[in-house]
């Protein structure tokens, strides 16, 4: 089953259609303009390649190198390029977006005319293409020797919302620089053509790994994740919110969940899609108050209720995302006997008992983690997933917590690969490996398991 997303951040949908047809305009360039105005009014200073009122005349020369417009941070600290704006957690917030404007033109000879055999998948804002650009220039470039791939988002032409996530991606991402950030690299409108370039993740997104297994086309099937990578994607992700945390205006990314956490050439988390991005409360508020927006098992519980949306919203919507990645479950399917739709709601207790957690992890790794590291992850889990928003860690303790969790784990490997051949863990009730508990020694691993195992409940693959 699919995620189900909810809620418009665009009061005033109906009023845009009438007034567009009243111009003859195209919806999106009626609601463009609006949303353009209300940008410009919010922002005292926007960068020259901001789009304007009429479609950019030439591309802007960025700063950054490969067209980015934004510098990447080297080694350990945080980036001092000159261009102003606050570092922090390794990463950059400029005070402007600065960024390539592309024309349609060029786009189009990026994506081949946008043909289909290029396109890497689709959402509510639009498809996604994949095209090759010049390192130097970013001019459109053939595939090989100074060349690299990127992504380009096209906007649904009749997508409504789609024109203010567009703005709002421009916004946010396009001042925003970490290592666990997507890098938009560009933009284009013309006309009613709205695109948004970024940089090409390889791997895909978190969610093909841990749901699909059917494989894609001219590809193979799409392999269970280790847990050592499964850590390193979440210690990633919860990097990018620390960051955008950490800002000065506690940036809320508002749709934290799988499918928006892209994985690189060696499984590095990036986070994605900035559409419902909102800046967090100011002058001493605890919340801002917004229209309820996001996806249905993801979204906090107080945000769900009330509207308030507190920076430790984000923290929940972590807390499914490690539930996910320690089940290999998705957070809702209705597939699954009706007491397990939801899979926080089902998993709580599990999460619990210590005993209970073997029942609870991803039979697909077949005993190949650490069982105090389990316990770790489940324990942060329940943290995260607190009813009330005040009781859930803040993204840097969770950071911390997760890297003790791959200390503890990678300590662990490496004493089993030291040791004699393993022995397989001792069969449990239903088939599933019994837990051994202890420090020292191997018996921190939970496996191998002799032969596959079967999940306590049915689970969504595709």
């Amino acid at each position: 089953m699919g995620n189900c997303c909810f809620g418009s951040d665009v009061p005033e949908v109906g009023a845009v259609k009438a007034m567009a047809h009243a111009h003859h305009a195209h919806p999106q360039v009626a609601m463009a303009k609006r949303v353009m105005a209300a940008s410009n009014a919010a922002h005292a200073a926007v960068s020259p390649g901001m789009p304007g009122r009429s479609p950019p005349s030439a591309p802007s020369t960025s700063r950054g190198g490969a067209g980015t417009g934004i510098k990447r941070p080297a080694g350990g600290g945080a980036t001092t390029s000159g261009g102003g704006g606050e570092a922090s957690l390794n990463g950059r917030i400029l005070e402007v977006p600065n960024l390539r404007v592309f024309t349609f033109a060029e786009l189009r000879a990026v994506t081949r005319n946008f043909k289909a055999d290029t396109v890497l998948g689709e959402g509510g804002f639009g498809r996604v293409y994949k095209g090759w650009v010049d390192e130097r220039t970013m001019s459109p470039a053939r595939n090989g020797a100074g060349s690299m791939p990127v992504a380009v988002k096209k906007l649904n032409p009749e997508s409504l919302q789609g024109v203010q996530e567009w703005q709002t991606e421009v916004n946010f991402l396009g001042r925003l620089s970490h290592p666990n950030l997507v890098r938009l690299l560009g933009y284009c409108w013309e006309e009613k053509e709205l695109l948004l370039v970024y940089e090409y993740m390889a791997k895909g997104s978190l969610e093909n790994h841990l749901f699909r297994s059917e494989p894609r086309k001219g590809g193979a099937a799409v392999q269970p994740l280790p847990w050592s990578v499964r850590l390193r994607i979440a210690i990633g992700a919860a990097r990018g919110l620390a960051f955008l945390h950490s800002s000065e205006k506690h940036v809320i990314y508002r749709d934290f969940k799988a499918s928006n956490i892209l994985l690189d050439t060696h499984f590095n988390a990036k986070l994605s899609d900035f559409g419902l991005a909102k800046d967090g409360p100011a002058g001493g508020s605890s919340h801002v108050t917004t229209r309820v927006m996001g996806t249905y098992g993801y979204a906090a519980p107080e945000y769900m209720a009330t509207g308030h949306l507190y920076v430790k919203s984000d923290v929940y919507g972590f807390g499914v995302v490690l539930l996910e990645i320690l089940t290999g479950m998705r957070a809702l399917d209705t597939d699954r006997p009706a007491a397990q739709h939801n899979l926080v709601d089902w998993a709580k207790p599990f999460l619990a008992d210590r005993k209970k957690l073997a029942r609870l992890v991803d039979p697909r790794l077949e005993g190949q983690y650490s069982s105090r590291g389990a316990q770790r992850a489940a324990q942060l889990t329940l943290r995260c997933l607190a009813a009330d928003h005040k009781n859930r860690p803040s993204m840097r303790e969770v950071v911390a917590v997760l890297e003790e969790i791959e200390s503890m784990s990678r300590a662990a490997a490496t004493r089993m690969d030291g040791s004699a051949s393993p022995r397989p863990a001792a069969a449990g009730r239903n088939g599933h490996a019994a837990q051994r508990h202890g420090s020292g020694s191997s018996s921190d691993w939970a496996g191998p398991a002799g032969g596959r195992r079967t999940h306590p409940s049915p689970r969504a693959v595709g």
